[in-house]
Parts: structure tokens; C-alpha cells; sequence
């Protein structure tokens, strides 16, 4: 890492953070817990890892950067809460393609919130992967609007609108280390669910699928994309996780035959092709 520049560890850390992400909604779909069973651990699994992490990385000095990050960091974990929260009700109540479709338009949505708070206007290349991508989603969610799964896209929508400001917020804060936020934001997601858990209990398979899920798909890919936009745009940031919008349901379509739409394929391959030559492009020019 040492001797690559910013705009190439952001994408590394970026690429490498969201690839570790496609597998959740499989997992999810796997889990047979209640929603806010699965919720609670979710949040307290990896606030315990990565507080732990924290711990042994910065030691007494944890506490310092968690009081430093002041306002910012309030913001974040409030997003961060707030995304995971939705994510889940809105996986649990329509599929998972449509889930991540609606995530889909968070580049665009931190790419605008970015050009008002932050005078930050994306480039002509980032602009034309947005209008192509956001194009793209519209023409998956035309074919997927018809299961008439309202309450699960408005969650989804949600999602990519705290999925933006989150980005926003650590690009606007890219000097301080806003991990801890998250830290926190996953203590307010253990906290909330924790009221409405029925029963905690792991049963069968959940004992291996709960705690791979929260280490694997959700640990560490929130550690690396909360560290990105440190480097990198929030726009660009978000551009990856379109990554998650085909290989998500793919996940799923192999493992439990949740068949995607034409529609969603071949958006989804659109979507994929243009996040690679987009990514190349910038690369490539610094």
C-alpha cells in the first residue's frame, strides 16, 4: 500500500471491501433468525471484532481518535446505524435484486449531495458512469416495480441515501479516521434491535452462517469502506458498490435459484463494464 497513490489505494481498498460484501444478501436469505434477531447481531458481532481491532492497533490512543472526530463522526455513525438498519427491512420485504438496485443510486445521490456541500464537482468520466449506471438501475427497477414490493424499495431508497451522506460526511472529514464511528453506529444497531429480539438463540446452520455473515460481510468490508473515501471521492467510493447490485443476486441465483430478470442481468453486466473502465481510466491517469 505503501507505494500506491491515493486514487489507487481508495479503489484497492474500495474494490476490496465491497467484493467481501456480495455475499451478505446470500447469507441473509440463508439465515433462518427473525429480522431483529439477525439485526442484533449483526450490529454486536462486529462492533465486538473491530473494537477489539481498534484496540490492540491504536491502544490507548483508541479513545483519542474516538473523541477527535467530533461532529463528523456523530453524523456518520448516525448514517451508518441508519443504513444498516434499513438494508435488512428492506431485503426481508422484496428480493434481493431489487434491494441492491435501489442501493445502486447512491453514486449519483453522493455525487450531487457532494457538488453542494462540498463544491466537489465529479469529472466528466465520473458524470457519464453515473448517468450510464443510474440509467441502467431505472431499467432494471421498470421490471422489478411490477411485484408491487413498495415497502421494501422505500427502505432500499433509504439505504442509498444514508449509503451517500455517509461517504459525504468522511469525505468532508477526510483528515480524521471516522472507523470509530462506525464502531459506534454498530453498537446503536445492537442497541436498537435488542428491544424487539424475540429470541437470541442460533439455531442449526445460524450458528456458523450469523457469525461468518457479520466477521466476513460486514466487519471487514465497513472497516475498508469507511477508510476509501479518505482518498478518493465519496462518488467514486459508491461506484463500487455497484459491484454489489449483480454479484449479490448472483450469489444468490447459484445457491438458491432466486432467479434474477433479463432486465436485471443485463443491467447489471452494463453496470460492471462501466465501474471497470471508469476505475481503469482514473487509475491509469494518475
Amino acid at each position: 500500500m505503501k507505494n500506491l497513490n491515493n486514487q489507487q489505494k481508495g479503489s484497492l481498498l474500495a474494490f476490496v471491501g465491497v467484493l467481501f460484501l456480495t455475499p451478505d444478501s446470500l447469507f441473509i436469505r440463508l439465515a433462518n433468525i427473525e429480522t431483529w434477531g439477525l439485526l442484533f447481531y449483526r450490529g454486536a458481532i462486529p462492533f465486538i471484532v473491530v473494537l477489539i481491532g481498534l484496540l490492540i492497533v491504536y491502544r490507548s490512543n483508541f479513545f483519542k481518535l474516538l473523541f477527535s472526530m467530533g461532529f463528523p463522526g456523530i453524523i456518520y455513525a448516525g448514517t451508518f446505524a441508519l443504513t444498516n438498519i434499513t438494508f435488512i427491512i428492506s431485503i426481508q420485504n422484496t428480493n434481493v435484486a431489487n434491494t441492491l438496485v435501489m442501493i445502486a443510486m447512491a453514486p449519483m445521490l453522493s455525487a450531487i449531495l457532494s457538488a453542494i456541500f462540498l463544491k466537489e464537482n465529479p469529472d466528466k468520466k465520473t458524470w457519464t458512469a453515473i448517468i450510464i449506471t443510474f440509467v441502467s438501475v431505472i431499467f432494471i427497477f421498470n421490471d422489478s416495480i411490477k411485484l408491487g414490493n413498495i415497502v421494501g424499495d422505500i427502505f432500499g431508497i433509504i439505504t442509498a441515501l444514508g449509503l451517500a451522506v455517509g461517504a459525504v460526511v468522511i469525505r468532508s472529514a477526510k483528515k480524521r479516521n471516522l472507523v470509530p464511528g462506525a464502531v459506534i453506529g454498530k453498537l446503536i444497531v445492537a442497541i436498537f434491535a435488542v428491544f424487539l429480539v424475540k429470541d437470541f438463540k442460533l439455531l442449526g446452520n445460524d450458528i456458523f452462517i450469523v457469525p461468518l455473515m457479520c466477521i466476513v460481510c460486514v466487519a471487514i468490508p465497513f472497516v475498508l469502506v469507511t477508510i476509501a473515501p479518505r482518498f478518493i471521492t465519496a462518488a467514486e467510493v459508491n461506484l463500487f458498490f455497484l459491484l454489489e447490485t449483480i454479484l449479490g443476486p448472483l450469489w444468490v441465483w447459484i445457491v438458491i435459484k432466486e432467479q434474477p430478470s433479463t432486465e436485471t442481468i443485463l443491467g447489471g453486466l452494463l453496470i460492471i463494464f462501466t465501474i471497470a473502465i471508469h476505475s481503469f481510466i482514473a487509475i491509469k491517469k494518475t
